[in-house]
């Protein structure tokens, strides 16, 4: 594990942790995964309840932010490992093992074509579904059809803080192993957003790539340089100790 701003931070291969995180699955060990890009930990930092979430989970390093912070703080990580990548691969093995998936979020029509893509492309066995359009305080049928579902897999797919407190304030209540908040990953496999050219995703810049194709993400992208500046000043009060 590697060290940010208080957190820990996945520090591995995009195999081999996919390789645990299936390991966990199949012994029954409750994992949320949490992608962490700048958004998602500088809300971590700014509200109690979503910090004490990603404290316990597996932080993936996600997003370039989160990089180039680690160099900051002179860690180094592995390998990038996106939020995506890991949904994906665990479509692929539910495909391979028949793992029950409950997909969470999105509008309707989103939700819809995600499940039938991940049902027709990757085979992938997907137990139960809901729109992301719910009160996450009140809610307790769509707990009860989760569980009734057996799904051992939830992606919840309600952007950022709402499906990271779903998950906290509900995950001691259902029956699933692993939990992972997604994103906008859902339009992505609906054919609604496009991931950017392998290139651009190997050189950091997916990020470019979503602001050009979608302008409201711009103003969401300000939370980069907010991030990297309290790396730094976090780093430079670690060295002043």
């Amino acid at each position: 594990m590697a060290e940010l701003l208080g957190f820990e931070i996945v520090d591995t291969s995009f195999k081999a942790y996919v390789t645990k995180l299936i390991k966990k699955y199949e012994e029954g060990i409750k994992t949320v995964v949490v992608s962490g890009n700048p958004e998602v930990l500088y809300t971590a930092l700014n509200d109690s309840e979503v910090k004490s979430l990603c404290i316990k989970s597996d932080i993936i390093p996600d997003g370039i932010g989160v990089i180039i912070s680690g160099k900051i703080a002179r860690q180094h990580f592995e390998e990038r490992i996106a939020g995506i990548d890991i949904m994906c691969s665990l479509l692929s093995y539910s495909r391979k093992s028949r793992a029950p998936i409950y997909m969470l979020g999105a509008k309707e029509s989103i939700l819809k074509r995600a499940v039938d893509v991940c049902r027709k492309k990757y085979d992938a066995d997907i137990v139960g579904c809901h729109n992301g359009y719910f009160d996450i305080d009140d809610c307790d049928d769509i707990i009860d059809d989760i569980n009734k579902s057996n799904a051992g897999i939830l992606f919840a797919a309600m952007g950022c803080p709402k499906q990271e407190l779903f998950i906290a304030r509900h995950m001691d209540k259902l029956n699933c192993s692993i939990f992972m908040g997604v994103g906008g990953s859902f339009d992505v496999l609906a054919g609604k957003v496009k991931r950017a050219p392998k290139w651009m995703i190997n050189c950091g810049m997916e990020w470019l790539y979503r602001a050009v194709r979608e302008p409201a993400r711009i103003l969401r992208l300000g939370v980069i340089p907010k991030f990297i500046l309290i790396s730094l000043m976090y780093d430079k009060r670690k060295k002043d100790r």
